[in-house]
Formats: structure tokens, sequence, C-alpha cells
């Protein structure tokens, strides 16, 4: 059966009703969701509620973690603008909404796929195409390896798996010019273990 790769919704309630219409046009009901779902935009309980009626397994993620804490051991830079947004998330969120979070699995395994935020070592890793040290994504055993966080849609090979980043689905943006927002959100299908690169406007 076919289902979709999602990831970085980041509280984008219109781009994930947007992809949520796609699939459906698709005739896809099933998907993995790749992490940061709910902090940054403007609807995380929305998003945190949709996804629970779904009930489609879901990564925690960076940004999914930053709402449950502010870590102490990062390789990002925490702006101020970042820490009150994120008291504003919070205050829209209910406790059974961060209860939902800490359920998030830290990865995710079905039929040859190994679903992760970053790296399967770390949800902060990067993984881009002039990445030289890769070790952290060969994982033997997998025919299909797929994570998020970089907002980037590309695909590799490592080893004898397929790399995919379905890109993000509320934030995607154009890195080769300044990361600049672009106006569609992002997707992939997987079906019979090709990966399709999908998007849509909203």
């Amino acid at each position: 059966m076919p289902y979709a790769l999602l990831s970085d919704i980041h509280g984008n309630m219109q781009a994930f009703d947007a992809v949520l219409r796609e699939l459906a046009r698709f005739g896809v009901d099933d998907a993995v969701v790749l992490g940061d779902v709910a902090q940054g935009g403007d609807h995380p309980a929305a998003v945190l509620d949709r996804l629970a009626e779904l009930g489609w397994p879901v990564i925690l993620g960076n940004a999914d973690h930053f709402l449950l804490e502010v870590p102490t051991d990062t390789n990002e830079e925490i702006s101020a603008e970042q820490l009150e947004r994120r008291e504003w998330s919070l205050s829209q969120l209910e406790d059974r909404h961060l209860d939902q979070i800490r359920a998030f699995h830290p990865v995710y395994e079905r039929d040859g796929l190994l679903a992760f935020h970053g790296s399967p070592r770390n949800f902060e890793d990067i993984l881009f195409p002039e990445t030289e040290d890769d070790s952290a994504w060969r994982i033997e055993g997998y025919d299909l390896l797929a994570g998020g966080h970089t907002h980037v849609q590309w695909t590799t090979r490592l080893g004898d798996a397929q790399y995919v980043n379905p890109g993000s689905v509320g934030l995607a943006v154009d890195r080769y010019d300044g990361r600049r927002q672009m106006p569609y959100a992002e997707f992939a299908i997987v079906i019979d273990g090709a990966v399709e690169f999908r998007h849509c406007e909203y």
C-alpha cells in the first residue's frame, strides 16, 4: 500500500490541510510524519489535534522537543524571538498536547523503512549533498531511510539504502536563495519502494 512521508509542518495548518487534500486526491490515507509538527506556526494545537485524529506515527523533532524543554546542549543558536514564540505556542497548547509530543517516536521502523528527524542518532544532525561524514545515516538492514529537519527535498544512495528527505510541509525553503520561503508545501509518496516527490500550493 502507498504511504506518504511528511515532515516539518511547523504549526502551518493551511499547508497541512493542502497536503491532506492532495493525499486524498491520490487515494493515500497512510503516512509517516518525520517531526517538527507544531512549533513556529500559527496553529500548533490544530496540527496536533489533526495528527491525533489521523493516528499516523510521528517522529520527535528538535522543534517538538523544544516545546518540552529548552535545550542546554544544542548545535543551533536559540534566539530571544524563538523563546518568545515558544512561550506563545505553549499558551495555545493543553497538557494533553504535551503528552502527545512526549509519545512521539525517536525513530520508526516498518517494511524496510527507517524514519527519523535529523539522523537515526540525533534529531539535530544535518545531511546535505556535500556532507562529508555520512556515517550516522549508514544503517544496515533497511531499503529506505527517511529524514527531515533541513526543509530541503532531495534523495541519494547510502550504501544499499535510498535516503530521502521529503522537504517541509509548512516551511519549504529555497536552499540556494538564502533559505527563502517557498509558496508551497512539500511531501513525498512511497509506492512499492519507489519515492515520488510532490508539492502543492496552499
